[in-house]
């Protein structure tokens, strides 16, 4: 049942025959066709620094690197599933995403591959990954389902205590990361082009109120690394 509140994004609703509790602030719901399907009061739920490091430090070593990609790049999570070796630009340390969302309502047939600065410390560790489990130039560097990683993010908050793990879905990383840089004074305009968002989007799905203090941004600093030249 746990599993359901994962949420994707969509332009399309689905048609319901009803709604009912299943945690607080949680509700599901049933589609026509029978699919069961979650709803959250709250979606704007992000990790604060502490909370991101204390899970970061309970994932298992080796399934680290797909949630390390979530938080540096605040890409979806199809978006980081698709990255490949090729993707990376070593020299600049720059990340393409070429397997993006389409946005149907611009136009689009496809998503507009999106391309922006990483850290040295997250590139330094994505080399590593890649040369120690010998993944090739064309292979995907995460070979696993939206589902698992899912998973694994729901058993991990439970595990570290979080009372409210079931406002988290993968998408609340995303969130996470347009937050932290916007907290330590990234320009509205360069976090939306690297969330593929524009900015009434930005501002009402992923912005919030700057309430961190100094402790939270040198966590945060050390959560991104040097991406924009943080210190």
């Amino acid at each position: 049942m746990e599993n359901l509140i994962e949420e994707k994004e969509t332009k399309v609703k689905p048609k319901r025959l009803s709604l009912k509790p299943l945690y607080e602030g949680v509700k599901i719901g049933v589609k026509k066709d029978g699919k069961k399907y979650s709803v959250r009061d709250d979606r704007s739920r992000y990790f604060f620094p502490e909370e991101w490091i204390r899970f970061f430090d309970a994932i298992k070593e080796e399934k680290k690197s797909v949630f390390d990609a979530l938080i540096n790049t605040g890409g979806r999570i199809d978006e980081v599933l698709h990255i490949k070796p090729r993707d990376y630009d070593w020299d600049r340390n720059n990340l393409t995403l070429r397997v993006t969302k389409m946005k149907a309502a611009k136009g689009e047939r496809v998503g507009k591959p999106r391309t922006f600065v990483i850290s040295s410390q997250f590139a330094r560790r994505m080399r590593k990954y890649i040369s120690d489990k010998k993944i090739g130039d064309d292979d995907l560097l995460f070979p696993m389902t939206t589902q698992a990683v899912y998973g694994m993010l729901r058993r991990t908050l439970q595990k570290i205590g979080i009372t409210d793990w079931y406002q988290f879905s993968l998408h609340n990383i995303r969130k996470t990361h347009g937050n932290y840089l916007k907290a330590l004074g990234i320009d509205s305009g360069e976090i939306c082009y690297r969330l593929g968002h524009d900015l009434n989007t930005f501002i009402k799905h992923y912005g919030s109120a700057n309430i961190f203090d100094r402790k939270d941004k040198t966590l945060m600093v050390k959560i991104l690394g040097d991406v924009y030249g943080f210190k």
